[in-house]
């Protein structure tokens, strides 16, 4: 068994998936790369087989029909062989120092009776714009360095949600927990880092910046154009987030975790809002209010809630609860630095 897969879902990504895969090779031949060529249309299979033939110990190449950044990532969890499971999008890259301390620490981790479940390090937001980063940290957050469970942590700021860049699963948590990301669908990894969280019950924490973010590209999804023209495949993961946890049903001991869910499903019922209302269009605002409505159908103390927070700010009735709703999305905006 190898220690960890790391999988780099691919489409169309010859421009960049050279320096991905170049960061993650250090890993040695402890780890395996799984590239899934997802339907690319450019040189992307071309470069991956090349890949795969010249480190065919580490490398493999699944070529797939077109199904979206999920499907690339559910072939990753079927064909695994490692005791961990990190996506890496082929944009992004590792931090070559962090990464060998992450190995190091894996290692220990596969020598226990029990391995640790999840693994969180830190991320890094390259902006390419400005040419700035920006640093997500968990320092005070969540204790470093030492084995620790749901009861142990704080409470989560909102720059400081744990996304996929953050987390190395043990992938049988992954498989275990029946995590199945819809095809076709952009925002799915907000499932990724939300569904399995309760099936794991030991954690750790290492302060390093492992994970690099890159930002800038205008065609990349997190583009505030880009996101108002697939708000319907926001609203899709949205409502399967919704529906994916029974945040009530969660153990006394992890009452904690239910918290941070709680906000975790407010931030995308935010998105959600502020992207509808970005739209403006009737047929958007429709959208919006019909959002609000299956919530308080599914789960109505979930729903109370999300009114008291800022989901609920963003959805304020009127002119003027549309305009403080852009007017709070534009100062989180230029503070955080999200997109």
């Amino acid at each position: 068994m190898k220690l960890i897969t790391f999988t780099v879902p691919c489409y169309n990504s010859a421009a960049y998936m050279d320096r991905c895969i170049e960061t993650l090779l250090p890993a040695g031949p402890e780890a395996e790369i799984i590239l899934v060529d997802d339907g690319s249309k450019d040189e992307t299979g071309a470069i991956a087989d090349a890949w795969a033939e010249k480190y065919p110990d580490i490398i493999r190449v699944i070529h797939q029909e077109n199904g979206g950044h999920g499907e690339g990532v559910n072939q990753g969890i079927r064909n695994a062989q490692g005791l961990y499971f990190k996506v890496v999008d082929s944009d992004d890259w590792l931090d070559g120092e962090s990464l060998a301390r992450v190995m190091e620490k894996l290692r220990e981790f596969a020598a226990m009776p029990e391995p640790v479940d999840l693994l969180l390090c830190n991320y890094v937001y390259e902006h390419t714009v400005d040419n700035t980063s920006h640093t997500v940290r968990y320092t005070g957050v969540l204790p470093a360095d030492r084995l620790f469970t749901w009861a142990d942590i704080g409470r989560f700021p909102p720059s400081q949600n744990i996304l996929m860049h953050s987390v190395i699963y043990r992938t049988e948590i992954l498989r275990a927990c029946g995590l199945r990301l819809p095809k076709h669908t952009f925002y799915v990894d907000n499932i990724f880092v939300y569904l399995p969280l309760p099936h794991c019950k030991k954690l750790y924490y290492m302060d390093l910046d492992l994970y690099r973010y890159f930002i800038g590209r205008e065609d990349q999804s997190v583009n505030e154009k880009v996101m108002v023209k697939r708000v319907d495949q926001q609203l899709r993961v949205t409502k399967l987030m919704i529906t994916a946890v029974d945040l009530y049903r969660l153990p006394p001991e992890q009452k904690k975790l239910r918290a941070y869910m709680f906000n975790y499903l407010s931030m995308m019922m935010t998105i959600s809002s502020v992207f509808l209302t970005m739209d403006g269009t009737p047929e958007a605002l429709q959208k919006k209010k019909e959002l609000w409505q299956f919530l308080k159908l599914h789960d109505r103390r979930v729903y109370k809630r999300c009114l008291l927070s800022v989901a609920g700010a963003c959805n304020l009735p009127g002119k003027g609860g549309r305009a403080v709703t852009l007017w709070g999305y534009r100062v989180a905006q230029k503070i955080f630095k999200f997109n």
